[in-house]
């Protein structure tokens, strides 16, 4: 590409290059009319991926948690014959 390593030439044809100054830059340009929005979309079209697996797993640990406590109870008609 020309020149020598760490020396390279910066004229090459048909290169163009450009450079904005950092201090000439709007860092949070549409942060909020393009990246609220954005977001949202975003989110809105993962959901289906996220819901359905959040609701098994309440399921699973409501279920987990009756059985519990159901098993902690005493069964009265192991009882009946008591004096």
């Amino acid at each position: 590409m020309g020149g020598e390593l760490g020396n390279l030439k910066t004229d090459i044809r048909g290169v163009i290059t450009t450079k904005l100054s950092p201090f000439e830059q709007k860092a949070f340009k549409g942060l909020i009319s393009h990246g609220v929005p954005n977001s949202i979309k975003r989110t809105a079209s993962n959901l289906p991926f996220i819901v359905p697996p959040m609701i098994v797993g309440y399921l699973v640990y409501d279920w987990a948690v009756h059985a519990h406590h159901e098993s902690l109870r005493k069964n009265p008609a192991d009882f009946a014959n008591d004096k």
